[in-house]
């Protein structure tokens, strides 16, 4: 008889979208993003997905530099799959997104596949207390388009082609699975495609389950056999949304750049913390976590000792 069903969790453990003075257990120095990833695998993460910050003030920082404290510290304490973002802030250039993508060369890079107007000016209601003039600039910009033009999303396949570097694709709607399709048909992308569909940001599809079961039905109509599914849900969505997708045979993402709660009105104290939820519900399910090597067969990652950190 054959096992249960393996299902990745990634973690993100810190992201560009929460400030630091939402919780006081968002990683923000490098110390805390190492220890943040190394606790997520711990847990049962397979994946971290990562960004970095200004250690003095947490804004977000797409310099190489920003990530060169964390990255090796993290690969000697663990064998988790690190996956670098190339997504940044929707407020930095295409140049700086692909950056430490194309400096450290890791197994998986996150890829975004669509424009879309990014509001974040929803979390000042609950969030009225901020240290730093950033916070409340950055939350209050009505103006933000996170800019991901075909030209842009070509750009960075291309500068990262010769790295052999999978890409988590993260569609924020039904039109970024076209785009992905396109790209797919194109040659620029291969399978597995490692698809993250992304549900319940403001300027994105919504988190309703027939939302999740429309992306589910779209991807699995324009790409097959040829990808794995991975869900994404935004805020008090994560674990709702990570149910239905283990059910549905999907993997999932869930992490402190996603969202800051681990119950109702209750900060999440660690990334772990939410990993652990997140397990909790796959293993109810009779399913098992999948460990870094098995999601590095999943994907066809080509191995952690092939990275540039």
């Amino acid at each position: 008889m054959a096992g249960p069903r393996k299902v990745i969790i990634t973690c993100a453990v810190t992201g560009a979208i929460h400030t630091p003075s939402m919780s006081p257990h968002l990683p923000v120095t490098p110390e805390e993003i190492a220890d943040a990833a190394i606790g997520a695998a711990e847990a049962g993460a397979a994946i971290v997905h990562l960004h970095a910050r200004d250690p003095k003030d947490g804004r977000p920082d797409q310099t190489p530099e920003a990530f060169a404290p964390f990255l090796p510290v993290i690969k000697q304490r663990s064998g988790v799959v690190v996956n670098l973002t190339t997504g940044g802030a929707p407020t930095m250039t295409i140049e700086e997104r692909v950056r430490p993508a194309a400096t450290f060369r890791p197994e998986v890079a996150s890829l975004n596949l669509g424009s879309m107007n990014f509001g974040l000016f929803g979390m000042l209601k609950r969030f009225k207390e901020l240290k730093h003039d950033w916070e409340r600039d950055y939350l209050a910009n009505k103006g933000i388009v996170f800019r991901n033009s075909f030209a842009d999303i070509e750009y960075i396949l291309t500068t990262c082609a010769g790295n052999n570097t999978r890409f988590e694709f993260e569609c924020y709607d039904t039109a970024h699975l076209y785009n992905l399709k396109h790209f797919y048909d194109s040659g620029l992308v291969q399978a597995p495609l490692f698809i993250q569909t992304v549900f319940g940001l403001q300027g994105g599809i919504g988190a309703h389950p027939d939302d999740v079961m429309h992306m589910r039905r779209t991807a699995d109509r324009l790409f097959g056999n040829a990808y794995q599914w991975s869900v994404l849900g935004a805020g008090r969505n994560q674990l709702p949304v990570a149910a239905m997708a283990a059910a549905m045979g999907g993997h999932v993402r869930v992490g402190l750049e996603d969202s800051l709660w681990g119950g109702p009105g209750r900060l999440a104290e660690s990334n772990a913390e939410q990993v652990r939820a997140a397990r909790q519900i796959i293993e109810g399910l009779g399913l098992a976590v999948a460990t870094p090597d098995e999601a590095r067969e999943i994907l066809s990652l080509k191995g952690g000792d092939q990275v540039g950190f």
